[in-house]
């Protein structure tokens, strides 16, 4: 996706053209093209499987281009069950992320929650919270479950 194509999708776009302008990003290692699907609000949040809450644009920044210092993330978003409103969005996902170790290449299932607000620059991300998951997730059939809390 261009820049220009990536701005316009952004502007008059939707979540989904924000959540895959993301998944394109990290991908890419492209850290700008990352930032730019963040809301350019203090009050944006990021929370990595096992790590701790990161409040605001530099921290959310500075993980990412930790990240990015190993190389890109092959991460592909699946099973994505959305809810919608005027101004804002939440995409609860199983992210199919694909890890390189000693042994070769392996898969790993992440459970993501992407919240979106729509702003005067088009729908941007505001919170990405992710745990560990397994394959079961990304096989599951997304039903209720059975124990709530």
């Amino acid at each position: 996706m261009s820049k220009a194509r990536l701005q316009a999708a952004m502007v008059g776009g939707t979540p989904d053209d924000t959540e895959q302008a993301f998944y394109e990003a990290l991908n890419l290692g492209d850290i700008e093209q990352l930032m730019s699907c963040w809301a350019d609000e203090e009050e944006t949040v990021c929370v990595h499987p096992g790590g701790p809450r990161l409040i605001g644009a530099g921290p959310i920044r500075e993980t990412f281009e930790a990240m990015f210092a190993h190389g890109p993330v092959r991460a592909r978003p699946e099973r994505i069950h959305r809810v919608q409103s005027l101004a804002s969005a939440v995409h609860h996902l199983v992210e199919h992320v694909q890890v390189l170790t000693p042994e070769g290449p392996r898969t790993a299932y992440v459970i993501a929650t992407n919240v979106y607000h729509k702003t005067p620059q088009g729908w941007r991300m505001v919170a990405h919270h992710a745990s560990p998951g397994t394959a079961e997730d990304a096989a599951g059939d997304g039903g209720s479950p059975a124990v709530l809390h």
